[in-house]
């Protein structure tokens, strides 16, 4: 399998691509070429053009949620997809309206919208998408260091409610030595994520994790999440777009982690 960062917070100097606070991840496994967000903008599509990488040839869009920082590039999808048009694979949740306060943070594209050209699949099971790679669907609380936390509202039926982004959700890729985790904003915390994820596939060894691991303070939560990483003997984390420095820092004094960049190409078997 390999990862290519289309949109990250962070760019490489001396790398001209351009960045955004918002992400989006290219993934080839075997025949299937699978896009996992899109930004905020069409940065997604400038920085795959730079990437000489032809999302024309995509055969399935995943989303991890439905704030507007993960699905803001289906706005220019059709400029995209004109032939072979792709699965979208999201959470029944994920094209809900929400805000915070009287700020729009949702898709600015519809249920309806998207299934007037496309394939539309909601669900809160987990989703093969390729030979190896599964879509979660609906993250359980496994760890009780890990509570959901409202963001807002969401508009169910005709009322706005609080929005505790229960359409958050994750990837998981079966490797040869272990499973590795891909995730968009872990709004359902990175453990829970990573316990569901060996509750899935059956397989209890992490080898690697790249994503948002929402991350922010110095707290107690931070700090049970590195008890978690070493207790699993996760050595390769790619933590990125909404982890902040303090916690980078803190992680990388007790575990090694790797700096993420829009360009920044891994492969994982």
């Amino acid at each position: 399998m390999k990862l290519t960062v289309l949109v990250d917070n962070n760019v490489y100097i001396d790398h001209y691509y351009l960045g955004e606070p918002a992400l989006s991840f290219y993934i080839e496994d075997e025949e299937e070429k699978i896009l996992f967000d899109t930004g905020f903008s069409d940065v997604f599509i400038k920085n795959a053009n730079l990437l000489n990488i032809d999302l024309s040839k995509i055969t399935k869009l995943a989303l991890s949620h439905g704030h507007n920082d993960h699905t803001g590039g289906l706005k220019s999808i059709s400029e995209i997809f004109t032939k072979q048009k792709p699965q979208i694979i999201a959470h029944p949740l994920t094209f809900l309206p929400k805000k915070e306060d009287e700020l729009a943070i949702g898709s600015s594209v519809s249920t309806e919208e998207l299934q007037e050209n496309y394939e539309l699949l909601l669900s809160k099971k987990p989703i093969k998408l390729s030979p190896n790679i599964t879509f979660l669907g609906e993250i359980p609380e496994l760890v009780d260091f890990e509570p959901r936390k409202q963001v807002g509202e969401t508009k169910i039926l005709e009322y706005f409610t609080p929005d505790y982004v229960l359409d958050d959700s994750a990837l998981v890729f079966e490797g040869q030595d272990g499973i590795y985790i891909i995730t968009g904003c872990s709004h359902s915390g990175i453990s829970n994520i990573c316990e569901y994820a060996k509750q899935i596939t059956g397989n209890q060894t992490i080898r690697s994790i790249i994503g948002g691991f929402h991350l922010f303070d110095d707290d107690l939560q931070l700090d049970k999440t590195i008890e978690y990483f070493k207790n699993n003997e996760i050595t390769s984390l790619y933590p990125c777009h909404c982890v902040s420095f303090q916690a980078k820092a803190k992680i990388h004094y007790q575990q090694s982690i790797e700096e993420v960049g829009v360009g920044m190409q891994i492969e994982w078997n």
